[in-house]
């Protein structure tokens, strides 16, 4: 009995450690620079879990044994390009034998010289030169072609399919050949996508050449993109359980990258559309002004374990008096960007009146800025810039509602969509309406949701829409039909990677690419495992929040009824409700976490010997302020959810139905700029239905807001005077949402031969000299016909002159 007491206790210690550092909210500023993927050698790590990591040394093994036999005394890095292409068509010609294991054997040989022919280098920066030159050659030589034949299948190998369906444990094993593939295909993918200065010429040719066969399918009917988003349905539906989720995953949302742009491509392409529209230039670079905003102190709730810990350290807090609401005021205008280091606590409850409590009056300030060390003082303070970040933007339909509103007040009546006529009004409203139009932005959703008015009112004079053929554009098309399919299938993958998810026995496993043949048997082992299985479902929720926002913002700027019917079918399949249960957990431990073990990433475990791994060891983790990936993926949850709730009040309510503003609150907890601003914009848009108490317990969120979001010039969204907030309205916003969808989706995509707008010759003698294709037989029942079919019936004429 004394030999097993030392596993428990290691298991309290990392129990104990995980605890305090759940506990702790005292965060520090986050240097985190968001973009559209991490390094790149931290994107091709991450296709790897820790349990395939015996699988390099068979790779290597597999292309030493041939390369040996081929090529004597000489390493790869030796050879010239002629031989180095050779050699590869030699391996791509072994990809053709009918025996599986063979293939394999080759596939792996490929999958070698696609990581880098790691046992030839001597450091991780010549793993990865390798591999993107390895990866260029590959491509030129048509290995992405040859696994795609392979992939397709593999997919439908229904013989892998019933063992693993008939298996009561699926492991690495069952998808052996499938992982091969894709990690292939991926590395391709990646390297190729990620664009150096020193790349040379040829390549740069290439890579446009590859992201035009990925876009537009010129061997298949479909793109790329189509047929990973087929895995994925077949995946959830359990026909296929044994398919590597991550890695269909990860490969999906590299494609929709490569093919449809990142974030910077976006921005680009929108300047140029609304360039050839006509419409003015946008008022600033989103991007650079998320870049250049500092966080603001986040509001502390008492609900969060770092009170608790205050308590056990012996430091008790001192209860302020209440101080006046203009003193408020004036201590907000002289610091108009306050960050509190202190650890005073204010807004401890959404529901009880203690925001205020926190506020010091200016004298008290003072003398507790002095007190306060040195090093905690902020230095960028000074020299932060004055005025708002965002240019103030209006709506056509704001200008409206105000002329509606004095009209009605000063005059009697209204003049309906005029916004020209300002007879009768004062001054100050011929003011105010000047100030709006100053300010008025037309985007170019206002234009396309326009057109297709006019459109749909007339199909015959306007004749036929002229549709771009863009990458967005054929996709869109492609995943038209099957398109709820695919959004159910991703959002079931995101529950199932979701930390605060149950594990449920009517759940999909995702676990089947990461758990080994045999179970861990050490304590070790289990927590290695255990790091292992975090890492996979964080890296998962990476993967499907990344390509579902660049899907909805792609979509949004190739046609706003395309970005409308995707998000309509995520509110469907109860999206908003999923992210806030992601949200509903301690979310700087999310952010924090330590689920990886860096000697053991690709390219490191490679080139470098491995450590003997202590329990000690994997608790530490490594030494980052925050995982990446994680940061990533919150703020592409929240900007999803932004996109959903943008504009749509049923949605908005939906929100507040589901308590949502405690859970973003704590949100704000991560001192990230982009990450705050994001929380806020879902906590403006619902403060006006939270209620008077709410506001008045959390002005510290509503400064916040009122510093950080864009104004709506005419927006009293710290108010309950919405006029478009009609409850009983929200039933019939998404009703008329679905059908001018569903129109736009009929008008553009499902065009029948026999339309009723085609058009209809009317010439007799056209008509009649139209030669007919008759069956040959016809001749023979002529007569026949004409005898029963037209003499022998009578004609009554009567009944044809009272038809009506």
């Amino acid at each position: 009995q004394p030999q097993p007491q030392p596993q428990p206790k290691s298991r309290d210690l990392f129990r104990s450690q995980r605890k305090e550092s759940e506990g702790s909210v005292d965060c520090p500023n986050l240097e985190f620079e968001y973009g559209d993927a991490d390094s790149h050698g931290a994107e091709l790590g991450e296709l790897y879990s820790y349990t395939e990591e015996p699988e390099l040394s068979s790779n290597r093994r597999c292309f030493e044994e041939d390369f040996h036999a081929q090529v004597q005394g000489r390493r790869w890095l030796e050879l010239d390009g002629a031989r180095q292409k050779a050699y590869v068509m030699r391996l791509l010609d072994g990809l053709e034998v009918v025996n599986r294991d063979k293939r394999l054997r080759v596939a792996r040989a490929i999958l070698y010289l696609a990581q880098g022919v790691f046992g030839d280098c001597d450091n991780e920066g010549d793993v990865l030169h390798w591999s993107r030159h390895n990866c260029f050659l590959l491509y030129q030589l048509g290995t992405f072609t040859a696994f795609l034949e392979l992939l397709n299948m593999e997919i439908d190998n229904s013989q892998a399919c019933s063992s693993a369906l008939r298996k009561p444990a699926i492991s690495l094993a069952d998808s052996t050949e499938l992982r091969v593939l894709l990690s292939v295909m991926y590395l391709m993918v990646e390297s190729i996508r990620v664009e150096q200065e020193t790349d040379p010429p040829e390549w740069k040719s290439c890579r446009e050449t590859f992201r035009m066969e990925l876009s537009f399918p010129v061997h298949t009917e479909e793109p790329f993109a189509l047929l990973l988003f087929t895995m994925v349905t077949k995946f959830c539906s359990g026909h296929a359980p044994h398919f590597p989720m991550r890695k269909v995953l990860l490969l999906l949302w590299k494609v929709l990258l490569f093919t449809l742009g990142g974030f910077e491509a976006l921005q680009e392409l929108k300047v140029r559309k609304r360039e050839e529209l006509g419409l003015p230039p946008l008022p600033e670079d989103s991007i650079q002004v998320m870049r250049s905003m500092r966080a603001a102190s986040p509001p502390t709730c008492s609900i969060e374990l770092g009170e608790q810990q205050q308590q056990k350290r012996g430091g008790h807090r001192s209860r302020r008096p209440l101080v006046k609401q203009d003193s408020l005021d004036m201590y907000n205008e002289r610091d108009p960007f306050k960050n509190e280091e202190g650890g005073v606590d204010e807004e401890e409850n959404d529901d009880v009146d203690s925001g205020l409590e926190g506020e010091l009056d200016l004298m008290e300030r003072d003398a507790v800025l002095a007190a306060m060390p040195a090093q905690r003082l902020p230095i960028e303070r000074v020299s932060f810039p004055k005025g708002l970040p965002w240019a103030p933007k209006v709506r056509q339909k704001d200008i409206e509602h105000f002329l509606e509103a004095s009209r009605n007040k000063f005059i009697g009546f209204t003049l309906g969509q005029d916004t020209e006529t300002l007879i009768g009004l004062p001054r100050p409203i011929h003011e105010s309406v000047k100030t709006l139009k100053q300010h008025k932005y037309v985007s170019i959703s206002d234009i396309q949701i326009r057109n297709e008015e006019e459109l749909e009112k007339c199909p015959m004079s306007l004749g036929e829409e002229e549709v771009q053929e863009t990458p967005c554009e054929v996709l869109y098309r492609a995943m038209l039909y099957n398109l709820p399919q695919y959004t159910i299938a991703l959002l079931k993958i995101l529950l199932a990677a979701a930390p605060t998810s149950k594990a449920k026995t009517d759940s999909i496993n995702i676990l089947a690419d990461v758990l080994p043949e045999e179970m861990p048997i050490t304590v070790l082992q289990s927590m290695k495992l255990g790091i292992d299985v975090n890492r996979h479902k964080e890296i998962i929720v990476k993967s499907i929040s990344a390509s579902l926002l660049l899907l909805l913002k792609h979509f949004k700027l190739n046609h706003i009824y395309q970005f409308e019917y995707v998000s309509q079918h995520l509110v469907f399949a109860n999206c908003i409700p999923l992210i806030l249960k992601f949200f509903n957990q301690n979310i700087m431990s999310y952010i924090t976490a330590k689920n990886s073990i860096s000697v053991l990433d690709y390219p490191h475990c490679t080139v470098c010997d491995l450590p003997e791994l202590t329990a000690e060891s994997l608790e530490a983790g490594d030494n980052n302020q925050f995982c990446w990936r994680n940061l990533f993926s919150c703020i592409n949850l929240l900007r999803i959810l932004n996109k959903l709730t943008k504009w749509k009040h049923s949605r908005t309510m939906m929100l507040v139905v589901f308590k949502s503003a405690p859970i973003l609150k704590r949100a704000l907890k991560v001192k990230q700029a982009m990450m705050q601003l994001y929380v806020l914009k879902l906590l403006k848009i619902q403060t006006k239905y939270l209620g008077r108490q709410w506001r008045k317990s959390n002005m510290k969120t509503m400064s916040a807001i009122y510093q950080k979001v864009r104004h709506r010039m005419n927006d009293d969204w710290a108010y309950g005077n919405d006029i478009d907030a009609r409850p009983w309205d929200f039933q019939a916003e998404e009703c008329t949402l679905r059908a001018n969808i569903e129109a736009f989706n009929s008008r553009r995509y499902d065009k029948p031969q026999d339309s009723e707008f085609a058009p209809v010759d009317n010439c007799l003698q056209s008509v009649l000299g139209q030669r007919l294709e008759l069956p040959k037989d016809f001749h023979y029942s002529y007569e026949l016909w004409l005898e029963r079919e037209v003499f022998s019936q009578p004609i009554r004429w009567e009944e044809l002159l009272h038809y009506q």
